[in-house]
């Protein structure tokens, strides 16, 4: 018998500290579940390579038996049973995933299952030699590894998760708290009130810190050492608290949803750049898909900066431009079923 675990401890979401099992069961084989298919960072239209995603969970120090022991550690010690699996994401298109680059996450699962100490950017420019050719390599390899954290920061950073509208993964929805069960609702996993923001899964809380090793748990338990990109999923904080780069974490928050959107809008521009190098039809499809995405990523930084002002009584900081609606306008959007999603 093999343990299946998700590579985090909610639900493939688009940043997750790794599962607290891993290195928790010496004595049982584990192997490790990621979702190749993206239902929660924008399906098939928005640009996302997992591969950092994943090596940054295979990477992770459990400090099980001992430091230097990694998730990757335990995929990988002789004697046992072990593997990787993928919620996958081909299909009867043409292109099998529906996306261009999407292909890619579907490489980088297959390589990193045989070799999970395999490095995600070298993964990349493999995929981008053998589909877009050596020539343009460069480019579309920088388009790809910052993409990932390009959805987070304009989806859900600093350890933010779970906000998505319901009925579908796709949109945001941080205002939702009228489902059934308590941990169905964004409400239950941002906790954001007047005082501050984030889930308290420290001792003082839920205490799910206490799953993991001690020393990690001493060291993710405690705000001023828990890295920035998990503050929040770990911590509940004060909206003025100061963060590492001198700014509030209002302010942090605000320009992290405002670096995602830039973000997307500099992988628009390298793609154009690459007009007449790639054939017509297939830079033409992805230039649409950016498009999308770039659409979708400032709906989502406006929404997620409307509400959590309106929640926090901040206003904006200076400079930022604020989103063209008020909440309710946010609230009343109504997204299509978005298939994939398992509902």
């Amino acid at each position: 018998m093999i343990v299946q675990v998700k590579n985090g401890p909610i639900d493939f979401q688009p940043r997750e500290p790794f599962h607290p099992l891993f290195g928790a069961m010496p004595r049982t084989p584990l192997m490790m579940e990621v979702q190749i298919t993206k239902e929660y960072l924008g399906f098939a239209t928005h640009l996302a390579y997992l591969g950092p995603m994943w090596e940054e969970v295979l990477r992770s120090d459990t400090y099980r038996p001992r430091k230097g022991s990694t998730v990757a550690d335990v995929l990988t010690r002789p004697g046992g049973l072990t593997g990787m699996a993928g919620v996958a994401n081909i299909g009867t298109d043409r292109n099998w995933s529906g996306s261009q680059f999407d292909q890619a996450n579907w490489y980088a699962f297959g390589r990193m299952a045989w070799d999970p100490h395999a490095r995600a950017d070298a993964v990349a420019r493999e995929w981008a030699a053998m589909t877009w050719g050596s020539g343009v390599a460069d480019p579309v390899v920088a388009m790809m590894t910052g993409s990932r954290q390009a959805v987070v920061d304009y989806m859900m950073p600093l350890g933010l998760h779970h906000l998505f509208a319901t009925g579908h993964h796709y949109g945001p929805g941080p205002w939702v708290d009228d489902l059934p069960r308590a941990d169905w609702n964004p409400v239950y996993y941002h906790k954001a009130d007047g005082q501050g923001i984030g889930f308290d899964r420290t001792s003082r809380g839920s205490d799910a810190v206490g799953q993991y090793a001690p020393a990690l748990a001493k060291r993710w338990g405690h705000p001023d050492a828990v890295p920035e990109d998990l503050l929040l999923w770990f911590h509940h904080v004060s909206w003025d608290r100061r963060m590492r780069s001198g700014r509030t974490l209002w302010e942090e928050l605000v320009g992290r949803y405002d670096r995602g959107v830039v973000q997307v809008a500099a992988m628009q521009g390298q793609w154009a750049a690459l007009a007449g190098q790639v054939d017509a039809q297939r830079h033409a499809e992805v230039s649409q898909f950016l498009t999308i995405q770039r659409a979708e990523a400032q709906w989502w930084r406006d929404a997620c900066i409307a509400y959590f002002g309106a929640v926090s009584g901040r206003a904006l900081p200076a400079g930022v431009v604020p989103p063209p609606h008020p909440v309710a306008w946010y609230r009343a959007v109504r997204t299509p079923y978005a298939p994939g999603n398992g509902r």
